[in-house]
């Protein structure tokens, strides 16, 4: 798998497509950086991490639906494994005005843009949220 990000991005998009309560994707250290971001700025439930079907580690993502339709309207990778998107604290994009948030991984971990803004740190944006 070239981009275990992405593809942690797509169950979540596919399983909200299908109704989904739940979504599993592989544990890495990554993913649950992005998964606590996630949960803490109120997109999803939360996550816990189990072991897979195959014995491997695994993340189970508890998604969030308000009256019927979910909480994630758009979830978008920003830099991919082939093109990088570094930016500094005041190139940081906005999502949607505010009502998103860009996932910004940085040298003191993984945060919303609004938290990288206030520490006053640039690093990779991931992805975007709304």
């Amino acid at each position: 798998m070239n981009d275990p990000l992405g593809d942690m991005l797509t169950r979540i998009r596919n399983a909200q497509l299908r109704g989904k309560s739940t979504t599993q994707t592989p544990a890495s250290k990554l993913r649950k950086w992005v998964l606590e971001v996630l949960a803490d700025e109120g997109y999803i439930r939360g996550f816990e991490e189990t072991t897979g079907k195959d014995g491997h580690p695994a993340i189970d993502i508890s998604l969030k639906y308000y009256e019927g339709t979910p909480v994630i309207r758009d979830l978008k990778r920003v830099s991919t494994p082939g093109r990088r998107v570094y930016m500094g604290v005041k190139d940081i994009p906005s999502v949607r005005q505010g009502l998103g948030v860009s996932i910004v991984s940085t040298p003191q971990g993984v945060m919303s843009d609004q938290a990288a803004r206030s520490a006053n740190i640039g690093g990779e944006v991931l992805c975007t949220v709304f």
